[in-house]
């Protein structure tokens, strides 16, 4: 194969066609059921997917099929199988839904309005991650436009990955026999520590979290009268949250919400630091004279992969100040996300949450916790040979730099679904989300040429699995189709 040529035709693709499907996708509001209640009526959600059928529909890709699933009740799914030259499958991952708006977006910028500067298109979706769908199929078509050998293909786009994914494996039971057994995985939908090599996810945090509220009063009341005799909603929450945080160092305190971290993990988080140095941290958008939580660039990286840490995402309860009067207000309501150790078990965790913030209500206080989520993070298996070197020199041909491996700190549920339905399969797992690329936040761009570049990663890895398969270096892998059922469990 030709890199040079990948290079060009994956580049053609992405000016000609991807970039501008991008544009039109990022200016529907297709927002994930969590965020959109009535997704089903307002029809977003089908805009997408239309969107990305009928770009599918017009790719000359041999023998490709292609079909919408839908389960009654279920967000719907686009399934696409193209033959391969041999027997073996690889399976290729995304979703099309979005987080919600946010606030902060630039006076130039906004959620649904696609803007190109530079090499960046700002808008929600395109890099978290739209582009998945487009990326995968121009990767096969590389390899076609060169007649390079590769085995049957696989690509999922899930709309509700967002959510949880709690659709998904209704899905994945659904379409068990037509998926087969594949060996390797590709998701492109996790991030990169840079632009200027390619990233591989080693590991996903799990995430327990959801509602909770503190009522003290039936009505709110004069401050002045009622402060020190009625316990305020908002110290109890503090006291709540004390149970399991430290609020001096954002330390998770609760022993069973941390896990040995495995020696190679920290390995690759020291290497990981020492490419990116200051770049751990200077990628967020600090105000000045801010610090990060530590000045260890390799704890910090544990710290966002590998370690519990609490955020609290939303507030109800509170007026704005301008309509903020001398009140003590009847109730504090926050949603609480919980980012856990990879390793740590999403179901457990969420009960140690629920039973630490229900026992023993200070002075009585109404308390009530609602858990949304509850889902286990992942840990990739021992990578074998063949694929750590293919993506190496897929990250030096389209790259020109060495690949790194690194853990996210995010939640991709159906890693954690696969790697239980497919234990012995290969995972490649990258992205385009790198610095400043600010995924669910303000002014969320996709780095184009980096999308290009992963693109093209991705087809000179295909090729290598095609040739790994022919020596027998990918057999044995999988499950039989039946033995790990997903539907009795729910939501992951």
């Amino acid at each position: 194969m030709d890199s040079s040529k990948v290079d060009r035709f994956v580049g053609e693709q992405w000016d000609s066609e991807i970039v501008p499907q991008l544009v039109d996708y990022i200016r529907i509001p297709n927002k994930s059921p969590m965020f959109d209640a009535d997704w089903v009526k307002h029809g977003y959600m089908e805009d997408a997917v239309s969107l990305m059928e009928r770009w599918a529909r017009t790719q000359p890709i041999k023998g490709m099929q292609i079909e919408v699933v839908r389960l009654e009740g279920r967000t719907p799914l686009i399934y696409i199988e193209i033959p391969g030259d041999n027997e073996d499958c690889v399976l290729l991952y995304g979703h099309l839904d979005k987080q919600p708006e946010m606030t902060g977006w630039a006076d130039d910028l906004g959620p649904w309005k696609p803007v190109i500067k530079g090499d960046k298109l700002y808008g929600r979706g395109g890099a978290d991650d739209g582009y998945a769908l487009f990326g995968s199929l121009a990767a096969i078509r590389a390899l076609q436009e060169q007649g390079v050998p590769h085995a049957r293909c696989v690509v999922l786009i899930e709309a509700c990955e967002e959510s949880g994914s709690y659709d998904l494996p209704y899905y994945v039971d659904h379409l068990a026999e037509r998926i087969g057994r594949p060996s390797l995985v590709v998701c492109l939908d996790s991030g990169c520590g840079n632009y200027d090599q390619l990233w591989c996810t080693t590991s996903l945090r799990g995430m327990a979290g959801g509602n909770l509220k503190i009522s003290v009063l039936e009505e709110g009341v004069h401050s002045g009268d009622a402060s020190g005799i009625v316990p305020s909603s908002f110290r109890i929450l503090r006291q709540l949250l004390s149970r399991f945080e430290d609020e001096g160092s954002g330390r998770i305190i609760v022993d069973d919400l941390h896990v040995e971290i495995p020696v190679e993990r920290i390995v690759q988080a020291d290497r990981a630091a020492k490419v990116l140095d200051k770049d751990v941290y200077e990628k967020f958008p600090f105000l000045p004279g801010m610090r990060p939580m530590n000045s260890q660039l390799r704890e910090l990286i544990l710290n966002r992969t590998w370690r519990p840490a609490l955020s609290v995402t939303g507030v109800d309860g509170m007026p704005p100040l301008s309509s903020a009067g001398n009140v003590l207000r009847p109730h504090t309501a926050v949603k609480l996300s919980l980012r856990l150790p990879p390793t740590l078990d999403g179901e457990r965790a969420g009960r140690i949450l629920t039973d630490i913030l229900l026992r023993d209500p200070p002075y009585g206080a109404k308390v009530e916790f609602s858990l949304e989520k509850s889902s286990t993070g992942w840990n990739a298996p021992a990578m074998s040979p063949w694929l750590e070197q293919a993506i190496d020199q897929a990250s030096r041909n389209h790259f020109g730099a060495p690949a790194v491996y690194m853990g996210e700190g995010g939640t991709i549920p159906f890693m954690g679904m696969l790697g239980e339905k497919f234990p012995g399969a290969q995972f490649m797992i990258t992205g385009v989300l790198g610095p400043h690329s600010n995924a669910h936040g303000p002014n969320e761009f996709l780095h184009i040429p980096t999308g290009k570049r992963v693109t093209a990663s991705v087809a000179h890895v295909l090729k290598e699995h095609y040739e790994a398969s022919e020596k027998g270096l990918t057999r044995g892998v999988g499950v039989a189709e039946g033995e790990v059922s997903f539907g009795d469990h729910g939501c992951c």
